[in-house]
């Protein structure tokens, strides 16, 4: 504490230019991430001890905080930063990134200060960056009782990645007994770990929830995942499918007097329901949870892989309701490629029970779904919704609902990663059950949990958590006691379930069987019998155990695009005209387009961009409603749209247009092969951007190439009037080919 020098830091920090992160040999970072580490570099010098950052998922949040943490500490303004993680894979993902990516004079961070990986567990005096998961910190934190207790003072900066999920809001707990109070007060054990330290707390997060800001305050900065496919750093998606069968419609009806087979996933047994004495319905909301229906199933996805092809190029990532609805799936895409060639090792499954619930054998699958090109369909209930980076994935099938909005972004966010290697334009989403409407009443700032009363889940996860055997045996007597009060109220069905569960145990036998072990063994033993304790939290509700099985036929009704309010491909159009004739006088960037395009920047165009997209026009979805409403093959860029709508413009292809342009600007001039190779790389930038304008070539690979001021003695003192000239060309349609 003594060396340290807080004001002298923090001069140095402000100080320091953002030279080194622009580097192309070293981070190579993007505008918005500078920003980022800016926004959070003026927090810390205003004093502010707690700093949330939201960046959508794919935006590169990681080498962020690589470029964040080269700067603390080469400017001393930390000493020792912890990077916390929620799970191993997240952490190996950052220690690969830490080891691999240059930062200054093609050195790596690791390769720059002393990095305490996941493995390790106590830190050194020259150790700089620890990467730890939040449960080895709440284990060394509020459970440690050993000699080497973590000081406060250990780390001054902590970064939490991830930070949505929060750990569920756990109670805090000082006293064991504490886990059978109802406290309306939830603090997670994850917070209290990371306030145990005198440290600056830094999340990351792309789905701020209440609980985030309730713990790190307001995002400092927000980087969207709108904004981020504006400016080209994700890809979007476009109109989802909506796929309509007679039973998504109708729902699943059984009449009085029918019966029902009913699947008990605790003893798997199936067994014919007695006749039925009033009407029994499910909606879609229930399929593949409350009732199982291999008929919808088979007739969704019959129709959805019409379009996928699992030997082609890009990935697909289908979201199951659970393992079992998954297994289904998989069942059924087999059967339905298998006629076609296609070998079963395409399609696999991804969760948490592959190889027993083998941890290494899962990440095992997952890194075959990553990296094997045949491997192009999985099949996952929550594995896959955060942190896994597959940039190949183009098509996202929903097979299930949910009720979180922050999950659902999550679902989204594995799909919006750029993958030039495929050439990857854009994701495809496929919606059979809903999920986009039954997402309208959810909001993204709902608390995790909202029920305070303690379970068994509350029991078992404190078990597991002790590691000293006195705490062990203070859970297990709690367990115990937990069990004897609740087996008195235990209904006939539920302890019939208890016995077949238990391997014919009663629940007295079963508390006898915890107490003639060890406790370290009976420790194990409760923990590989956690579907005993579902049925004494539950009492055994036949309504939530049972599942109900339907062979009700199912046959497609319609295959469509969601395209928001517009309900067809002609309404989306239509709107989209009539946005574009109410405001053509009332919005600059929109009068400039149809008069002056050749004035348009990319700052202009981007604002543009953006007060489209707010009202869901987007190139991608403009681009399909017409192909489909015409039948044309256009690929055509949003000015070319706006030209088209409000003056009758020829509608071009993209590429089409600038290829035109280009050469009709070469032909009007003589150029030497120096110009005409400059040329040809103005034509490769316009063709991913649109605009090019002198800006342009201050940034990226034109900046490294000495910027504007270099080229322009190239073009003998010319380029700005040839850009003029340029972009005038590209929205000239005298003599070019009409769509």
């Amino acid at each position: 504490m003594l060396e340290k020098d807080t004001v002298s830091a923090n001069k140095k920090l402000s100080e320091t230019t953002y030279d080194l992160l622009h580097d192309q040999d070293g981070l190579n970072l993007r505008p918005y991430q500078i920003e980022a580490i800016e926004k959070a570099e003026t927090a810390i010098l205003q004093g502010q001890q707690s700093i949330l950052l939201a960046m959508a998922t794919g935006t590169g949040k990681t080498r962020t905080v690589l470029g964040m943490i080269y700067r603390l500490l080469k400017t001393r303004r930390f000493k020792r930063i912890l990077f916390l993680v929620d799970r191993t894979t997240l952490g190996e993902q950052a220690q690969d990134v830490f080891k691999e990516v240059k930062i200054e004079d093609l050195m790596t961070l690791d390769q720059i200060y002393n990095i305490k990986n996941l493995d390790d567990k106590d830190i050194e005096k020259e150790t700089k960056i620890h990467i730890a998961t939040v449960q080895s910190l709440v284990k060394r934190t509020l459970y440690n009782e050993s000699d080497s207790m973590p000081s406060v003072t250990d780390y001054d900066l902590i970064i939490v990645d991830e930070a949505h999920r929060g750990y569920i809001l756990d109670k805090e707990m000082g006293d064991e007994e504490q886990l059978y109070r109802n406290q309306s007060d939830y603090v997670s054990k994850y917070r209290s770990a990371i306030e145990y330290f005198d440290a600056v707390k830094i999340a990351l997060t792309a789905t701020p929830a209440l609980h985030t800001t309730e713990i790190f305050g307001k995002p400092v900065f927000e980087y969207s995942y709108r904004r981020a496919v504006i400016e080209g750093y994700l890809v979007d998606h476009d109109a989802p499918h909506d796929i309509r069968t007679k039973l998504r419609d109708d729902g699943i009806n059984y009449q009085p007097g029918e019966t029902v087979a009913i699947y008990d996933p605790v003893t798997g047994e199936i067994t014919n329901s007695a006749e039925l004495d009033d009407e029994l319905i499910f909606d879609i909301d229930s399929f593949n949870e409350t009732v199982i229906t291999e008929n919808f199933n088979r007739t969704v996805l019959n129709e959805i892989t019409l379009d996928i092809n699992p030997e082609g190029e890009g990935k697909t990532l289908v979201f199951a309701a659970n393992d079992d609805h998954a297994d289904l799936i998989v069942k059924i895409l087999k059967e339905i490629y298998e006629p076609k060639g296609v070998s079963n090792d395409a399609i696999i499954k991804i969760t948490g029970s592959i190889g027993g619930g083998n941890t290494k054998k899962v990440l095992e699958a997952v890194k075959r779904f990553k990296n094997e090109q045949y491997t192009n369909i999985a099949v996952t209930v929550d594995l896959l919704t955060t942190g896994i980076d597959v940039p190949e994935i183009t098509t996202l099938i929903f097979m299930r609902r949910v009720k979180s909005r922050i999950l659902f972004e999550q679902m989204l966010g594995r799909a919006t990663r750029l993958c030039p290697r495929i050439n990857k334009t854009h994701f495809e989403i496929y919606d059979p059950v809903g999920v986009y409407e039954s997402m309208e009443p959810v909001s993204t700032m709902k608390p995790l949990v909202q029920n305070p009363s303690a379970t068994f889940n509350d029991l078992l996860t404190g078990l597991e958590t002790f590691n000293t055997e006195q705490q062990v045996k203070n859970m297990i007597n709690l367990i115990i006691a937990k069990i004897q009060r609740k087996k008195q109220k235990l209904s006939p069905e539920a302890q019939s379930h208890f016995d077949y569960a238990s391997g014919n145990l009663d629940p007295e036998q079963f508390i006898q069987k915890i107490i003639g072990l060890s406790t370290m063994e009976a420790k194990e033993y409760i923990l590989k019998n956690t579907e005993l304790f579902k049925i004494l939290d539950d009492g055994y509700l036949p309504t939530e155990q049972k599942v109900y099985i339907s062979d009700k036929p199912d046959e497609l009704v319609s295959h469509t695009r969601g395209y928001g309010q517009g309900t067809t491909s002609q309404d989306y159009l239509e709107e989209f005209d009539k946005f574009i004739q109410d405001n053509v006088n009332k919005i600059a960037a929109l009068n400039i387009v149809c008069t002056r395009p050749q004035e348009l920047t990319r700052e202009s165009l981007k604002n543009l961009k953006v007060e489209l997209d707010s009202q869901n026009f987007t190139e991608k979805q403009l681009n399909t409603a017409w192909r489909e409403l015409k039948n044309e093959d256009i690929t055509a860029d949003i000015i070319s749209y706006i030209r088209r709508f409000a003056l009758g413009s020829p509608l071009l292809n993209h590429d089409e247009r600038i290829k035109l342009a280009v050469d009709k600007l070469r032909k009007k001039h003589i150029f030497s092969k120096m110009e005409l190779d400059w040329l040809g790389r103005i034509e490769k930038t316009l063709l991913a951007e649109t605009i090019i304008d002198r800006e342009t070539f201050d940034t990226g690979s034109f900046k490294t190439q000495g910027g504007f001021e270099r080229i322009n003695k190239v073009f003998g003192g010319k380029l700005e009037a040839h850009l003029v000239e340029l972009n005038g060309y590209l929205y000239d349609n005298e003599g070019m080919k009409t769509a």
